[in-house]
């Protein structure tokens, strides 16, 4: 079952390679696809009450050290914020089709990302894993690649230069792929609906990414927008780089079969504090989640107990923080494929 009944060009693929040959039964599925817009609602609210507490917390102390530990802070919940334009983009944040748009590309708009186009560029993520399509590789491709590549890449991210090749990304200009010297596109694995709805959603994310900073300003003066930059927009041009690029890394980076969904991704175990610095939202579920994206957030934890039970993660590469962490920041493997185009 896809996450999308719209038809072609529109759904995310369950991945059904050999390794997931065999399937959950159906009244397992269909419970766990379920969507319960409460808990989607409180999710959505939780993330925001949470943003507005760390500004106002930030605001009210005014002291640097207040500053500084905001910033950080405030990353993790614009990466919270990803993650549920992540589950509007599958359909999978509320019922009705219309809301979930609706909120998702609120959400984005809020963060500065295109929910719209995030849609078409990551159907070729889970329709193409690993394969010429896949935009992603160019983030997570290669590992491991020696001790000092990922902390260059992450001092990289926290200087801020990433972060315009990010909101590219976002925006619908992934990175180029080195081995087909090709820019990646949609192509024709996306319906014309979803490529107009993407063009509209950017213009509208721009138009709200020009309007904050005038409101802010006028509302609240220079200080306002000066408080705005500093804990809206340096988190988002800093920290957040640093958490997306650890993330991907994580959920598929030095994979040891390409040709496995069991092992192409990667399910990262890790406690309440792992889960609010970088997988918010249940997202370190990665492997369930390819498996069977019509699942939502909140049922990922159920999918992998269910998965478990019925014996179809045997071999799965689940791992803790230092296991994922030893196998990416391991020394370069002379046969590591390097498909990536340098972001």
């Amino acid at each position: 079952m896809s996450a999308s009944s719209a038809g072609a060009g529109t759904e995310f693929r369950d991945d059904r390679r050999a390794a997931s040959a065999r399937r959950l039964p159906a009244a397992v599925l269909q419970r766990l696809t379920r969507l319960d817009d409460r808990r989607s609602a409180a999710a959505v609210l939780l993330t925001l009450a949470t943003i507005v507490g760390l500004l106002a917390a930030a605001v009210a102390i005014d002291r640097g050290w207040a500053y500084a530990l905001a910033v950080p802070l405030i990353a993790t919940q614009q990466h919270a914020l990803f993650v549920l334009a992540h589950d509007a983009a599958h359909y999978r944040l509320f019922s009705n089709r219309s809301l979930n748009d609706r909120v998702g590309r609120a959400l984005g708009s809020i963060a500065g990302i295109s929910m719209c186009t995030y849609r078409v560029i990551h159907r070729l993520h889970h329709n193409h894993l690993y394969a010429e399509l896949d935009p992603d590789v160019a983030l997570n491709g290669g590992y491991p690649r020696g001790r000092a590549y990922l902390l260059r890449k992450l001092a990289t991210d926290l200087s801020g230069l990433t972060a315009v090749k990010t909101y590219a990304y976002f925006f619908g200009s992934p990175s180029r792929n080195d081995q087909t010297d090709q820019a990646l596109r949609p192509l024709d694995d996306t319906s014309p609906a979803l490529r107009a709805a993407a063009l509209a959603d950017r213009n509208g994310v721009i138009a709200v990414q020009l309007a904050l900073p005038v409101i802010v300003a006028v509302a609240g003066g220079w200080s306002a927008l000066a408080l705005y930059l500093l804990l809206w927009v340096l988190p988002a041009v800093t920290v957040l780089q640093a958490i997306l690029r650890l993330r991907a890394v994580f959920e598929h980076g030095a994979p040891d079969d390409l040709a496995s969904p069991l092992r192409s991704a990667r399910t990262n175990v890790v406690g309440l504090l792992g889960r609010w610095l970088m997988f918010p939202h249940h997202v370190n579920y990665h492997i369930e989640h390819h498996l069977y994206p019509a699942v939502p957030h909140y049922r990922l934890p159920a999918l992998h107990a269910a998965l478990r039970e019925h014996g179809l993660l045997d071999g799965a590469d689940v791992c803790g923080w230092r296991g994922t962490w030893r196998r990416v920041y391991a020394d370069r493997r002379d046969a590591a494929p390097d498909r990536s185009g340098g972001r």
